[in-house]
């Protein structure tokens, strides 16, 4: 009988747990970078557009996180 492989890890669920953590990085990275922004002539953001600019942003850096996070657990289980 042939061995089961390792565990196939779904995106969403890695996604689920990891979007508020994604969430709050893509919005610090976000207000930090919208301090610079007065240097350069271009009206700084508050703090709630930069909270409400992170939401789509996140979406992506979401899923590249999960990709990532299952690619490392999937090396884990191989060693």
């Amino acid at each position: 009988m042939a061995q089961p492989g390792p565990k196939v890890r779904s995106l969403w669920k890695l996604s689920v747990l990891l979007a508020p953590f994604v969430w709050a990085a893509v919005a610090s990275n976000l207000f930090l970078v919208a301090l610079l922004l007065p240097y350069l002539g271009v009206p700084a953001l508050s703090p709630l557009a930069t909270l409400l600019w992170s939401v789509p942003l996140a979406i992506p850096a979401t899923w590249a996180s999960a990709r990532w996070v299952r690619h490392l657990l999937g090396e884990a289980e191989r060693s």
